[in-house]
């Protein structure tokens, strides 16, 4: 009896430790126009929401339940208000197709929501605020004040509201409504004014306080087409319509009249999610930006989760550096921002990471990087990286092979240059080098804005089944669904090529007979690199045979540049001769082949092994001419093959190999006299040797 017990604890143990326990959260789901038009049980009464927990007043709130304590299903959810404000008479109302709860928050105010949930590994509850509001106005804009509680009247004492006022006011964001009424198309009207002024409906009517409601109190409306003076009058004639004339701080951070009327900074959102964003770029056709971004790996990072102390924030030991977009944005400025360690609490690499909404004298309003930064792990400054920079503060190894390699701690499962090297790649740094011999680097990182000029070339705006799937803020090169390459950012210097298999590679660089496409020649060396990595003759790696063998630096080298190389993900293209050259350097030193001269020989030679008798192990010098393939094989003194040292494709030099006095499968060979001999396409040479024991 009393083992059945022990069991049964340990199985319940276990069973805690393989599922742990739910916990619950809530997400607040934003709603672009685009979603409105193509998917059918958001209702023609639905809101165009930002995902914010301040709210319009009379919008619709959408919710997600969300268990992040494990991986167990949510069987059943229940949704209750704690509290709400006066006078609301908001229920919950499922939305089966999507999961989802919404309820209208139709007076100002609190709510509070409950969210209950239960799985297979147990129940939990959880509770979050809402706050309903109605527009107010910016206030300072185009130098009308206006009255509290515009935003203005109270933070234009405080020096870093004030800062990031005079950015704004400036920006394209502020300026869009006074600019197309004045100059803007002939077709320029409502549809677009919803989204370059504060607060004006998004598909369910609804009396807020927003521009269209105090224009609708003021008397003004609209008629186009655009002209020269419609500002000016706007201006002059309706002075209290200013402030919600522009793109202003409440589209982005909710309504603040909560926040007015109580100082509570809670009552105003702030986040880098894209949902808001999508509120107006995600309104097809002309309006895409959304769009290609939901379909990039950016709208779905992976979650890392880790904490560093906050000396190791914002440096190549933070992973919520890169991984969440809130910690990114936290890096361009330099703040220690707290990480977010759940994935409940994970934001996406969204529009405002990398973005400033407020505005910023760069290009498109890049955010401005902390100086420094906009470096390589070894120090390599990339200063003419132009827009592209932004995409190589995370695309690029945090870690330096001249130090890692040799210095950098016990080999384990996350050994390596990390996952995302297209950076260094593309420049050509940061492979790990063997005897000093460089390697020659590529032209790519001469494009415009590097990363930029191919991944973000535009595609067409209709017709294709490829928009947004690939090009702009996609990122994408590759659509699998139809086996489309995006060559439109390759063409201007590689006129003629419809896909990355019109890149033929010079030579047979794998050693499979057949010259291929540059692709597919790089993704045959990094097989034959993974196949010559312990466990050798097997199409996988495992670190831990290589963390056995920890003092033979070559090996290291050459599982790091097969993790650099296959991490990079472009299979050559970002630097094809660089790529290659790395690969088969590396794979030479994995079988124990080394470059020992950077000369180019004038003659093919085999020398003499040594020593020579040998027990157990002799070195084979040889050099070869040209850039071809190249055998060498021990035979015994019957002629049959015992191993095969070498063969593959190698560059002209002047190389060194050993042999250990064992067979191709491994076993000790007995004394005697052995032949080894050398063959390439235009030379053959064999020499004796002498093994004793």
């Amino acid at each position: 009896m009393k083992k059945i017990l022990t069991l049964l604890v340990v199985l319940v143990m276990s069973a805690s430790v393989i599922y742990g326990a739910p916990r619950a959260k809530i997400f607040i789901k934003n709603v672009t126009p685009h979603e409105l038009l193509s998917t059918p049980s958001l209702t023609a009464d639905s809101s165009v929401t930002t995902g914010m927990k301040v709210v319009p007043k009379m919008t619709y709130v959408y919710l997600q339940a969300f268990n992040f304590g494990d991986t167990a299903s949510i069987q059943t959810q229940a949704w209750t208000f704690l509290s709400k404000p006066t006078g609301s008479n908001a229920t919950f109302t499922s939305i089966p197709s999507l999961g989802w709860y919404k309820f209208l928050a139709d007076s100002t105010g609190t709510y509070n929501v409950k969210l209950s949930i239960t799985t297979s590994t147990g129940s939990k509850d959880t509770t979050m605020n809402i706050y309903c509001g109605t527009f107010i106005g910016v206030g300072g804009f185009y130098n009308i004040t206006g009255e509290f509680p515009k935003c203005m009247t109270c933070h234009n004492g405080m020096p870093a509201f004030q800062t990031i006022f005079n950015k704004w006011k400036v920006s394209g964001h502020a300026n869009i409504f006074r600019y197309e009424i004045d100059s803007g198309a002939a077709y320029y009207g409502i549809s677009c004014i919803k989204c370059h002024t504060t607060g004006y409906d998004h598909n369910k009517y609804a009396v807020n306080g927003g521009f269209d409601d105090k224009a609708r109190t003021l008397g003004w409306v609209w008629s186009g087409p655009p002209h020269p003076g419609k500002w000016d009058s706007l201006r002059t004639v309706y002075p209290n319509l200013v402030n919600l004339a522009t793109i202003g701080c409440e589209s982005c951070h909710g309504p603040g009249s909560e926040h007015a009327s109580t100082t509570d900074t809670n009552k105003m959102d702030m986040s880098v999610s894209s949902g808001k964003c999508g509120q107006c770029h995600d309104e097809p056709w002309r309006h895409n930006r959304y769009a290609q971004w939901e379909n990039s790996l950016h709208a779905d990072p992976l979650f890392e989760g880790r904490t560093v102390t906050a000396s190791s924030r914002n440096t190549f030991s933070d992973c919520n550096r890169c991984h969440d977009g809130y910690t990114y944005m936290g890096f361009t400025k330099g703040l220690a921002l707290p990480p977010n360690i759940t994935t409940a609490d994970q934001q996406g690499i969204g529009c405002a990471s990398c973005h400033d909404p407020h505005g910023s004298t760069n290009e498109y309003s890049l955010r401005t990087r902390i100086a420094g930064s906009d470096t390589l792990s070894g120090g390599f400054t990339y200063p003419n990286a132009g827009t592209g920079k932004v995409c190589l503060d995370c695309h690029k190894a945090r870690r330096n092979p001249v130090w890692y390699v040799v210095a950098g701690g016990s080999l384990t499962s996350t050994w390596g240059p990390h996952g995302s090297t297209q950076g260094d790649v593309v420049l050509g740094k940061n492979a790990a080098s063997f005897g000093g011999v460089p390697y020659i680097s590529g032209s790519h990182k001469n494009i415009e804005g590097v990363c930029v000029g191919c991944h973000m070339a535009a595609t067409t705006d209709t017709g294709t089944v490829t928009r947004d799937k690939v090009g702009g803020h996609s990122m994408n090169l590759h659509y699998s669904a139809t086996n489309y390459d995006h060559m439109t950012g390759c063409v201007g210097c590689h006129p003629g090529k419809t896909s990355f298999d019109d890149f033929l590679a010079p030579e047979d660089y794998d050693g499979d007979n057949v010259v291929e496409p540059w692709q597919k020649e790089v993704e045959g060396c990094i097989r034959n690199l993974r196949i010559k990595l312990p466990p050798v003759g097997v199409d996988s790696v495992s670190w831990g045979l290589i963390a056995r063998d920890s003092n033979n630096v070559n090996l290291r080298k050459a599982y790091w540049n097969y993790q650099y190389i296959n991490n990079d993900g472009s299979l050559g293209m970002h630097n094809p001769f660089y790529t290659i050259q790395v690969l088969l350097t590396s794979y030479q030193y994995a079988v124990g082949v080394q470059n020992i001269s950077n000369e180019v020989p004038l003659r093919y030679e085999l020398s003499q092994n040594y020593p020579n008798p040998f027990n157990p192990t002799t070195k084979i010098n040889f050099a070869i001419t040209k850039n071809e393939n190249v055998s060498i094989k021990v035979y015994d003194m019957m002629g049959r093959e015992v191993i095969t040292l070498i063969n593959q494709k190698m560059g002209a030099g002047k190389y060194s190999t050993d042999w250990t006095g064992v067979s191709g499968n491994g076993q000790k060979v007995s004394s005697g006299v052995y032949f080894y001999r050398l063959v390439t396409p235009s030379y053959t040479e064999v020499k004796k040797m002498v093994l004793v024991k």
